[in-house]
């Protein structure tokens, strides 16, 4: 019979996997390297007028709108808001396109929508294999707007798709997932020191 971890020592293994997915992510030179070419690709969109869309599924859709609200609200400090929407918060658009075009294209759907060339896409997948976020990146190819994709493991797909692909470290999901939402608010800490001081 296996013996189940107490809380204690699950807490413990689990945070230990964290601080060692996270020093593995700082060691490894060529996502840090990916990582600010997408900041500053954002930064550039933001200062020039364009907005930012975040689309993910399950904890990433959570993780798409947390990173949007910091964006609209703030992060650390008082300032304007910024443009930037969560293309997984409305249930009517969701449930049509769903409906109507399949699940694949509920986000793709809303990239040839809503957005421009002076806009970026910002796609967030564990695996970098969802169907839905590769067809939008897809649609953000056919149109010019450049698309940033936060993944995990081998980066998956997306890798191929993506103008610029950040993977973060880690065998588990939510492992990997801690380390995207340290990107997330990284990245809206960046835009924010740079545009309002």
């Amino acid at each position: 019979m296996v013996k189940i971890k107490t809380p204690s020592e699950l807490l413990n293994q689990n945070i230990s996997d964290s601080i060692s997915a996270k020093k593995s992510f700082l060691l490894n030179s060529v996502q840090i390297e990916n990582f600010e070419k997408a900041v500053l690709l954002i930064a550039e969109r933001y200062r020039d007028g364009g907005r930012l869309y975040i689309a993910g599924n399950g904890g990433s859709a959570a993780d798409a709108q947390h990173l949007a609200a910091e964006f609209v609200s703030k992060l650390a400090k008082d300032r304007a808001p910024l443009p930037a929407e969560a293309l997984t918060v409305d249930t009517s658009i969701l449930t049509a396109i769903g409906n109507d075009y399949g699940y694949d294209q509920v986000f793709a759907r809303q990239v040839r929508g809503k957005m421009t060339e002076k806009d970026v896409f910002l796609g967030v997948t564990t695996s970098g294999n969802s169907p839905n976020i590769l067809c939008a990146l897809e649609a953000c190819s056919e149109r010019n707007i450049p698309s940033v994709v936060f993944t995990g493991h081998d980066g998956g797909a997306v890798k191929a798709l993506a103008d610029h692909c950040v993977v973060a470290s880690g065998e588990r999901t939510a492992t990997i997932q801690e380390i995207h939402i340290v990107l997330a608010h990284s990245l809206c800490e960046y835009v924010e020191n740079l545009l309002f001081g």
